[in-house]
This record gives structure tokens, C-alpha cells and sequence, in this order.
């Protein structure tokens, strides 16, 4: 749950990668970070906060170069400080290194404790620093041999933008869980998370960075090796139904119509009785879209979004997640009093955001409150890069459909089928991770992983 940016070959690169960063800000809220070269000189900045709050036109007229990598940070691996914000910056021997990271290693602290006992010393917290150290051990072997014998150690989620002194390196896992794209503006080329940055900066799409693959970009244009190869695809689908921005294109597939899709399946399992059809902002507007559609049902905003508050899901406490949720969104109380409404969201993951919302609703004066979720239910954590949190907090790992919907206090709860996500994707059932769903975890996760993981993202 992060995001990603790379530049190369554009006279203001920092400037670049800053304007793209903003329209990456939905994939992290925490920390934002921009590492420019010249391909001489590594220059960085770093700080907590949003994009805005961390850079200002004198910081980016100080980051000079034609090379850039940035990253918009939420952690799921290691503390919220500012000594995790990435990119991470190192040098060594002649060489200055800064690498943004998206995703999760699975096995991190295997990784991190053999590192330790070999000697190395950690500033951070970060899964990310991990990799940094297993390049530096082998780059004896030369640079791309030693992504590619790192590629070959660690597991998990990665998508990574990698400034190495005069050159700008993709690389990313060969499940492909997190996306990650290419694209080119003026001649030169932006490697990003997703599409909408490049659009922001009105940069040409390329193509996606092939799960597996080694792109390597300098003064002789795009060069492409293997890393890793791919046996099977495991794209998150997690990202299409509530992470990745509605216009972007990710997995080669455009979001807001996967997410159109959704709801018209959902309607097609199951009609109710309702007035209009609403959604819970933003999350659920698309399925909403799509389920009022497909039902020949009224769309209307039942609940007005304060844009001016954060994603409730990402912020990284419960105390602060209830006070956006109810900060951030108010019901129209014209529109729904005596009205029966059919509540359209993407997901249910605690449970208590919906709670708290249905019950403003029901407050607003509304009959009769039906909900339609677009996603199967949640039963299991995520172990490469969503925050989900420990089976216990899953609300549908442990309760019944009927239990969540007597706890919602709903007239009726119905979640999307499997079959019926998976009807909307273009790619069939193996190229996507389910394990959020299914618990079939593309990579093994055994007990010790499964405690360890949850031990740290607990500083969060």
C-alpha cells in the first residue's frame, strides 16, 4: 500500500516525479519522498505527511537532475517515523542508491536475521532495507546480476524503482501482486504505480513492467532483461476493487469499469426492494453506478463526502478511523427520510466504519436500509501489501452473513459471490490473488511468518 515513481530524462525531474506522486497520494498518507540525480550528485528529501505538506518549490528547485524516484508511503511493514519514509537512500563505494519500494516480503525476517548475523547494521524498520543490503552483497557480480540474485532470495510483494547513480531500474516480483507501468513524456521515460500519474503529467503508456522482468533505463534508451521467471500471475484484486484510482488502467484493465462490472453482477445475484440505490463515497460510487444501472433502480447521493479528510482505511490507528469516518461524511437527510435504500460499498473489513454510517443513515430518517457489497467476504489477512489486519478484526472471518447483518443493524446484507468477482475480470481465476477471500495463498505463509508479520505492523 504504497506508491511509486521513477523519472528519467526530463530537466526537472524532481518536478515530475512530485506532480506524479500527487496523483499516486491515494496509495499512501503517511510519508512522501523524492531522491533526484544528476548523475552525478544524489540529492533527497523526505518528511512525514502528504505530498503537499512535505515539498515546496525551494525543496524541488534543490532536488536538480534529469533522473528522479519518489514514493507516498502506508506502512505495513515497520513504524510510522520519518527515519522509514522512503526512498531509502545509501551509497556504496562510488555510488549513491535511493529505491522506492511498493509491496511486502514474506520473508523479511528470515531475511533480516540472517543479514544481522553476517553483520549488517539496519537504520530502519523497513522490509525495503533488506533489499537494499542483499544488493549491495552482491554487486560484485555487477548491478543487474545482483538484482537478479536478489530477485531470487526474497518472497512477497515488490514493485521497485531503483536510481542507481546515472540510471533508473524497474523491477517487480514475478507473481506480479502490486502493478506498476511505463510510460514516456518528451523522450524520456516515467516508470509509475499507476496510470493516473502518468496522465497527470501527460506522459504516453507504454506498457505494464512485466512480472519477473529487469527494466533498466539510461542514455541508450530501455533495456530488458529477465529476473525472475514467472510461473503464475497473482495479481491483487484487491486493487481493482477498492485500492487503485478509478482511472487508472492497471493489469491492463480500466478500474471504474471493473468496478461498474462488480455492481452489475451484484445486481444480477440479488434485487431488492428499494427506492434508490446510493453509495457509500467514494468507495462504493462505481458498483453503486453499475448495480443502479443493471437494477433500472434511481441513483442517488445519499451521503455527502467532506473531500478535505483522509481515506478512512488507511489511516493507521482505529481511534483516528472513527473520527474520519464520522468527519468525513454526512448524510441528506431530505433524501433519505422515510425512503427504503439500497447501500452499495466495496467491502467489509472491520465493520465498524459501516456501522457508524449505517447508523447515520437510519438516524437521517431512512425506512428501510438494504446493503450490497462488491467483494466476497473478507476472512483472511493480506500478507503482501494491503492492510488487513489479524484474522480476529476480520469481522467475516469469525461471524456469519446474518451475525454481520443483525451487528449493522441492516433490513438485508448481501456480498458479491466469488463467481460473480470473478465474471468481471477479463483474466480468468489464476492469473489473481484471492487469498484475502480464499485463504490460498499464492506463496506459503506458515504460523511463524503469520505471528511475526502481525507483531510488527503493530507499531502502526
Amino acid at each position: 500500500m504504497c506508491g511509486v515513481i521513477g523519472v528519467f530524462g526530463h530537466k526537472e525531474a524532481a518536478k515530475i516525479a512530485f506532480f506524479g506522486l500527487y496523483a499516486l497520494q491515494h496509495r499512501g498518507q503517511e510519508s512522501a519522498g523524492i531522491a533526484a540525480s544528476d548523475g552525478k550528485l544524489v540529492r533527497e528529501h523526505r518528511g512525514l505527511g502528504l505530498v503537499a505538506e512535505v515539498f515546496n518549490e525551494k525543496v524541488l528547485n534543490n532536488l536538480e537532475g534529469h533522473i528522479a524516484v519518489g514514493h507516498v508511503r502506508y506502512s505495513t511493514t515497520g513504524s510510522s517515523t520519518v527515519k522509514n519514509a522512503q526512498p531509502f537512500c545509501v551509497s556504496h563505494g562510488y555510488c549513491t542508491y535511493a529505491l522506492a519500494h511498493n509491496g511486502n516480503l514474506v520473508n523479511a525476517h528470515f531475511l533480516r536475521t540472517e543479514l544481522e548475523k553476517e553483520g549488517s547494521l539496519f537504520q530502519t524498520t523497513m522490509d525495503s532495507e533488506i533489499i537494499v543490503h542483499l544488493l549491495a552483497k552482491a554487486l560484485k557480480r555487477g548491478l543487474i546480476e545482483a538484482i537478479r540474485e536478489t530477485m531470487g532470495l526474497i518472497k512477497g510483494a515488490y514493485s521497485i524503482v531503483l536510481l542507481a547513480h546515472d540510471k533508473l531500474i524497474a523491477f517487480r516480483d514475478p507473481y506480479g501482486f502490486r502493478p506498476l507501468c511505463l510510460g514516456m513524456l518528451n523522450g524520456g521515460y516515467i516508470v509509475a504505480s499507476e496510470t493516473c500519474a502518468l496522465d497527470l503529467v501527460q506522459a504516453q503508456y507504454i506498457r505494464e513492467v512485466a512480472p519477473g522482468e529487469i527494466l533498466v533505463i539510461d542514455k541508450n534508451g530501455l533495456t530488458s532483461y529477465e529476473g525472475v521467471k514467472s510461473e503464475r500471475l497473482a495479481h491483487c484484486i484487491f486493487e481493482f476493487i477498492y485500492f487503485a484510482r478509478p482511472d487508472s488502467y492497471i493489469y491492463n484493465e480500466n478500474v471504474y469499469s471493473f468496478r461498474k462490472r462488480l455492481g452489475q453482477n451484484l445486481a444480477q445475484e440479488c434485487t431488492v426492494e428499494a427506492d434508490f440505490v446510493m453509495p457509500f463515497p467514494d468507495s462504493g460510487n462505481y458498483a453503486a453506478i453499475g448495480y443502479a444501472q443493471k437494477a433500472g433502480l434511481p441513483f442517488e447521493m445519499g451521503i455527502i463526502r467532506n473531500h478535505y479528510v483522509g481515506r478512512t482505511f488507511i489511516q493507521p490507528s482505529q481511534s483516528m478511523r472513527d473520527f474520519s469516518v464520522r468527519v468525513k461524511l454526512n448524510p441528506v437527510r431530505e433524501i433519505l427520510r422515510g425512503k427504503k435504500v439500497a447501500v452499495v460499498d466495496d467491502s467489509l473489513v472491520r465493520g465498524t466504519t459501516s456501522r457508524t454510517r449505517i447508523k447515520a443513515i437510519k438516524e437521517a430518517g431512512a425506512y428501510k436500509v438494504n446493503m450490497l457489497i462488491s467483494c466476497p467476504p473478507i476472512r483472511f489477512p493480506c500478507f503482501f501489501g494491503i492492510d488487513f489486519p489479524t484474522r480476529g478484526e476480520l469481522i467475516a472471518s469469525k461471524h456469519s452473513v446474518e451475525e454481520i447483518r443483525r451487528y449493522l443493524d441492516l433490513d438485508l446484507l448481501h456480498y458479491l459471490s466469488l463467481e460473480g468477482l470473478l465474471k468481471a475480470a477479463k483474466k480468468g481465476k489464476k492469473n489473481y490473488c484471492l487469498a484475502c477471500f480464499t485463504g490460498e495463498y499464492p506463496i506459503p505463509i506458515d504460523e511463524e511468518l503469520d505471528k511475526h508479520i502481525f507483531e510488527t505492523t503493530k507499531e502502526v
